[in-house]
Protein backbone atom coordinates (compact mmCIF):
# COMPACT_ATOMS: atom_id res chain seq x y z
CA UNK A 1 0.00 0.00 0.00
CA UNK A 2 1.48 3.03 -0.96
CA UNK A 3 2.18 5.50 2.25
CA UNK A 4 -0.33 8.42 1.93
CA UNK A 5 1.11 12.27 3.46
CA UNK A 6 -1.17 13.53 5.97
CA UNK A 7 -2.65 17.02 5.01
CA UNK A 8 -1.37 19.20 7.31
CA UNK A 9 2.01 20.33 6.77
CA UNK A 10 4.94 18.48 8.87
CA UNK A 11 5.63 19.63 12.41
CA UNK A 12 8.73 21.63 12.30
CA UNK A 13 11.10 19.82 14.94
CA UNK A 14 14.83 20.90 16.47
CA UNK A 15 17.07 19.02 13.79
CA UNK A 16 15.16 20.64 10.82
CA UNK A 17 16.72 23.79 11.70
CA UNK A 18 20.08 21.75 10.98
CA UNK A 19 18.64 19.94 8.00
CA UNK A 20 17.97 22.81 6.31
CA UNK A 21 21.09 24.42 6.95
CA UNK A 22 22.93 21.49 5.50
CA UNK A 23 20.88 21.91 2.56
CA UNK A 24 21.29 25.76 2.38
CA UNK A 25 17.48 26.30 2.61
CA UNK A 26 16.60 29.39 4.30
CA UNK A 27 14.16 29.10 7.26
CA UNK A 28 12.17 32.27 9.02
CA UNK A 29 11.11 32.89 12.46
CA UNK A 30 8.42 35.60 13.82
CA UNK A 31 6.75 36.50 16.96
CA UNK A 32 3.10 35.38 18.74
CA UNK A 33 1.82 36.40 21.80
CA UNK A 34 -2.09 35.15 21.66
CA UNK A 35 -3.62 32.59 19.84
CA UNK A 36 -5.20 34.45 16.69
CA UNK A 37 -1.89 35.36 15.98
CA UNK A 38 -0.03 32.39 15.82
CA UNK A 39 -2.89 30.72 14.40
CA UNK A 40 -1.94 33.50 10.95
CA UNK A 41 1.69 33.51 11.56
CA UNK A 42 1.67 29.62 11.61
CA UNK A 43 -1.02 28.68 9.00
CA UNK A 44 1.23 31.01 6.49
CA UNK A 45 3.27 28.88 7.18
CA UNK A 46 6.52 30.52 9.03
CA UNK A 47 9.05 27.52 10.63
CA UNK A 48 9.26 29.14 13.89
CA UNK A 49 7.37 31.23 16.10
CA UNK A 50 9.42 32.99 18.88
CA UNK A 51 7.21 33.98 21.96
CA UNK A 52 9.30 36.88 22.88
CA UNK A 53 10.07 39.18 25.64
CA UNK A 54 9.27 41.58 22.76
CA UNK A 55 5.79 42.02 24.17
CA UNK A 56 7.48 44.15 26.97
CA UNK A 57 7.50 46.52 23.87
CA UNK A 58 4.72 45.97 21.23
CA UNK A 59 2.23 44.67 23.92
CA UNK A 60 2.23 46.07 27.22
CA UNK A 61 4.09 49.54 26.37
CA UNK A 62 6.75 49.52 27.98
CA UNK A 63 10.05 51.23 27.23
CA UNK A 64 12.07 48.34 27.09
CA UNK A 65 12.23 44.28 27.69
CA UNK A 66 13.20 43.97 31.48
CA UNK A 67 9.77 44.30 33.24
CA UNK A 68 8.34 41.22 31.47
CA UNK A 69 7.67 38.43 33.54
CA UNK A 70 7.90 34.72 33.49
CA UNK A 71 4.56 34.63 34.07
CA UNK A 72 3.64 36.73 31.16
CA UNK A 73 6.06 34.55 28.90
CA UNK A 74 4.36 31.25 30.32
CA UNK A 75 0.57 32.50 29.66
CA UNK A 76 1.47 33.62 25.94
CA UNK A 77 3.15 30.34 25.23
CA UNK A 78 0.42 28.78 26.02
CA UNK A 79 -2.04 30.95 23.88
CA UNK A 80 0.75 30.38 20.99
CA UNK A 81 0.87 26.59 21.61
CA UNK A 82 -2.99 27.01 21.21
CA UNK A 83 -2.80 28.53 17.90
CA UNK A 84 0.34 26.42 16.46
CA UNK A 85 0.38 23.30 14.72
CA UNK A 86 3.12 23.58 12.39
CA UNK A 87 5.83 25.99 13.44
CA UNK A 88 8.57 25.25 16.40
CA UNK A 89 7.78 27.02 19.54
CA UNK A 90 10.56 28.86 21.15
CA UNK A 91 10.18 30.74 24.40
CA UNK A 92 11.92 33.90 26.12
CA UNK A 93 13.26 33.03 29.44
CA UNK A 94 12.73 37.07 30.54
CA UNK A 95 15.03 39.23 32.59
CA UNK A 96 15.56 37.53 35.78
CA UNK A 97 13.96 34.19 35.13
CA UNK A 98 18.20 32.72 34.79
CA UNK A 99 20.25 35.18 36.58
CA UNK A 100 19.46 33.80 40.35
CA UNK A 101 21.47 30.30 39.65
CA UNK A 102 21.56 27.57 37.54
CA UNK A 103 18.70 25.15 39.59
CA UNK A 104 16.17 28.05 39.00
CA UNK A 105 17.12 28.74 35.67
CA UNK A 106 16.45 24.76 34.72
CA UNK A 107 13.15 24.98 37.18
CA UNK A 108 11.89 27.97 34.90
CA UNK A 109 12.59 26.94 31.86
CA UNK A 110 10.99 23.35 32.67
CA UNK A 111 8.23 25.15 33.45
CA UNK A 112 8.08 27.36 30.20
CA UNK A 113 8.24 23.81 28.46
CA UNK A 114 5.78 21.81 30.98
CA UNK A 115 2.86 24.41 31.66
CA UNK A 116 3.54 26.70 28.68
CA UNK A 117 3.99 24.62 26.13
CA UNK A 118 7.25 25.54 24.71
CA UNK A 119 9.36 23.08 22.34
CA UNK A 120 12.58 25.09 23.42
CA UNK A 121 14.27 28.20 25.06
CA UNK A 122 15.97 31.28 23.97
CA UNK A 123 18.43 33.16 26.92
CA UNK A 124 20.47 35.93 26.38
CA UNK A 125 24.27 36.09 26.79
CA UNK A 126 27.99 35.48 25.36
CA UNK A 127 30.36 32.91 27.71
CA UNK A 128 28.93 34.03 30.87
CA UNK A 129 26.29 31.67 29.83
CA UNK A 130 27.93 29.05 28.54
CA UNK A 131 28.25 26.85 31.68
CA UNK A 132 23.90 27.20 32.21
CA UNK A 133 23.39 26.23 28.69
CA UNK A 134 25.03 23.28 28.78
CA UNK A 135 23.37 22.46 32.03
CA UNK A 136 19.47 22.94 30.79
CA UNK A 137 21.11 20.63 27.50
CA UNK A 138 22.09 18.57 30.27
CA UNK A 139 18.20 18.30 31.42
CA UNK A 140 17.09 18.23 27.72
CA UNK A 141 15.86 21.57 27.21
CA UNK A 142 16.95 22.94 24.15
CA UNK A 143 18.14 25.51 23.68
CA UNK A 144 18.47 29.09 21.34
CA UNK A 145 21.45 31.36 22.42
CA UNK A 146 21.46 35.05 22.12
CA UNK A 147 24.42 37.41 21.44
CA UNK A 148 25.29 40.27 19.90
CA UNK A 149 22.11 43.28 21.38
CA UNK A 150 20.79 41.81 23.56
CA UNK A 151 17.94 43.50 25.07
CA UNK A 152 17.94 42.77 28.55
CA UNK A 153 21.50 44.51 28.80
CA UNK A 154 19.86 47.84 27.49
CA UNK A 155 20.85 49.75 30.39
CA UNK A 156 24.24 48.68 30.55
CA UNK A 157 25.09 48.73 26.90
CA UNK A 158 23.61 52.61 26.69
CA UNK A 159 20.90 52.23 23.98
CA UNK A 160 20.47 50.09 21.29
CA UNK A 161 23.39 50.09 19.36
CA UNK A 162 25.12 47.66 16.78
CA UNK A 163 27.74 45.50 18.69
CA UNK A 164 31.00 43.98 17.39
CA UNK A 165 31.78 46.67 15.45
CA UNK A 166 35.61 46.56 16.09
CA UNK A 167 38.08 44.00 15.43
CA UNK A 168 38.52 42.91 19.07
CA UNK A 169 34.56 43.22 19.62
CA UNK A 170 33.93 40.74 16.75
CA UNK A 171 36.46 38.13 17.93
CA UNK A 172 34.74 38.34 21.07
CA UNK A 173 31.34 37.51 19.00
CA UNK A 174 32.92 34.88 17.02
CA UNK A 175 34.61 33.04 19.75
CA UNK A 176 31.49 33.34 22.12
CA UNK A 177 29.40 31.75 19.39
CA UNK A 178 31.50 29.34 19.23
CA UNK A 179 32.03 28.61 23.04
CA UNK A 180 27.53 28.32 23.18
CA UNK A 181 27.66 26.01 20.36
CA UNK A 182 30.32 23.75 22.08
CA UNK A 183 28.23 23.58 25.01
CA UNK A 184 25.14 22.68 23.15
CA UNK A 185 22.72 25.24 21.87
CA UNK A 186 20.63 24.34 18.55
CA UNK A 187 21.03 27.61 17.31
CA UNK A 188 21.95 31.09 17.95
CA UNK A 189 20.62 34.75 17.42
CA UNK A 190 22.65 37.41 16.33
CA UNK A 191 21.25 40.96 16.88
CA UNK A 192 22.58 44.06 15.58
CA UNK A 193 26.10 42.72 14.45
CA UNK A 194 27.47 44.04 11.09
CA UNK A 195 26.50 41.67 8.35
CA UNK A 196 30.21 40.39 7.80
CA UNK A 197 30.66 39.10 11.37
CA UNK A 198 27.05 37.17 10.74
CA UNK A 199 28.29 35.79 7.97
CA UNK A 200 32.16 34.86 9.63
CA UNK A 201 29.39 33.27 12.66
CA UNK A 202 26.98 31.49 10.23
CA UNK A 203 30.00 30.32 7.76
CA UNK A 204 32.00 28.10 11.16
CA UNK A 205 29.55 27.38 13.12
CA UNK A 206 27.27 24.11 12.40
CA UNK A 207 24.24 25.20 14.29
CA UNK A 208 22.05 27.83 12.75
CA UNK A 209 22.11 31.36 13.27
CA UNK A 210 18.92 33.77 13.39
CA UNK A 211 19.70 36.98 12.37
CA UNK A 212 17.95 40.31 13.09
CA UNK A 213 19.47 43.43 11.95
CA UNK A 214 22.67 41.12 10.71
CA UNK A 215 22.38 40.28 7.03
CA UNK A 216 21.31 38.17 4.76
CA UNK A 217 24.10 35.58 5.01
CA UNK A 218 22.36 34.33 8.29
CA UNK A 219 20.36 30.73 8.27
CA UNK A 220 17.24 31.76 9.46
CA UNK A 221 15.51 35.52 9.56
CA UNK A 222 13.41 36.73 12.38
CA UNK A 223 11.59 39.65 13.01
CA UNK A 224 8.89 40.93 15.55
CA UNK A 225 5.60 40.45 13.60
CA UNK A 226 4.27 43.84 15.09
CA UNK A 227 7.25 45.62 12.96
CA UNK A 228 6.60 43.76 9.75
CA UNK A 229 2.86 44.54 9.41
CA UNK A 230 3.05 48.32 10.61
CA UNK A 231 1.43 47.51 13.81
CA UNK A 232 3.67 49.61 16.15
CA UNK A 233 4.43 53.05 17.16
CA UNK A 234 7.65 55.68 16.79
CA UNK A 235 10.73 55.13 14.27
CA UNK A 236 11.41 51.55 13.33
CA UNK A 237 15.19 50.10 12.93
CA UNK A 238 17.00 50.33 9.68
CA UNK A 239 16.51 46.05 9.15
CA UNK A 240 12.82 46.57 9.11
CA UNK A 241 10.93 46.11 5.99
CA UNK A 242 7.13 46.96 6.61
CA UNK A 243 4.79 44.96 4.42
CA UNK A 244 1.42 45.94 5.28
CA UNK A 245 0.09 48.93 7.52
CA UNK A 246 -2.60 47.58 9.73
CA UNK A 247 -1.99 50.09 11.90
CA UNK A 248 -4.40 52.29 9.43
CA UNK A 249 -6.61 49.73 8.13
CA UNK A 250 -7.45 49.13 12.13
CA UNK A 251 -8.15 53.01 12.34
CA UNK A 252 -10.17 53.44 9.17
CA UNK A 253 -12.53 50.53 10.03
CA UNK A 254 -12.91 52.05 13.60
CA UNK A 255 -13.88 55.51 12.03
CA UNK A 256 -15.97 53.95 9.74
CA UNK A 257 -17.53 52.03 12.23
CA UNK A 258 -18.06 55.34 14.57
CA UNK A 259 -19.57 56.88 11.30
CA UNK A 260 -22.23 54.30 10.93
CA UNK A 261 -23.38 54.48 14.22
CA UNK A 262 -23.42 58.37 14.73
CA UNK A 263 -25.68 58.28 11.16
CA UNK A 264 -27.81 55.70 12.27
CA UNK A 265 -26.71 53.23 9.58
CA UNK A 266 -25.03 50.34 12.14
CA UNK A 267 -26.59 48.20 13.30
CA UNK A 268 -29.06 47.53 10.45
CA UNK A 269 -32.32 45.67 11.21
CA UNK A 270 -30.52 42.77 9.48
CA UNK A 271 -27.52 42.64 12.26
CA UNK A 272 -30.44 43.24 14.81
CA UNK A 273 -32.68 41.14 16.29
CA UNK A 274 -36.71 41.35 15.89
CA UNK A 275 -39.48 40.10 18.48
CA UNK A 276 -40.99 37.20 17.55
CA UNK A 277 -44.07 37.19 15.62
CA UNK A 278 -46.49 35.01 17.64
CA UNK A 279 -45.20 37.25 21.16
CA UNK A 280 -46.30 40.09 19.62
CA UNK A 281 -49.62 38.89 19.08
CA UNK A 282 -49.42 38.16 22.54
CA UNK A 283 -48.69 41.39 23.91
CA UNK A 284 -51.16 42.61 21.94
CA UNK A 285 -53.99 40.38 23.63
Amino acid sequence: MAYLKPDKPEKVFVPALREAKEKGEKLVCLTAYDYPTARIVDEAGVDIILVGDSMGNVIHGYGNTIPVTLDEICSATKAVKRGSHRALIISDMPYGSFHTGDDEAVRNALRLMKDGGAEAVKLEGGRNRVGLVKRLVDEEIPVVAHVGLTPQSVHKMGGYRVQAKTADAAKTLIEDAKMLEEAGAFAIVLELVPREVAEIVTNELSISTIGIGAGAACDIQVLVLHDLIGFTFGRQPRFVRQYANVSEVITNAITRWMDDVKTGNYPSEAESYGFPEEARKEMKA
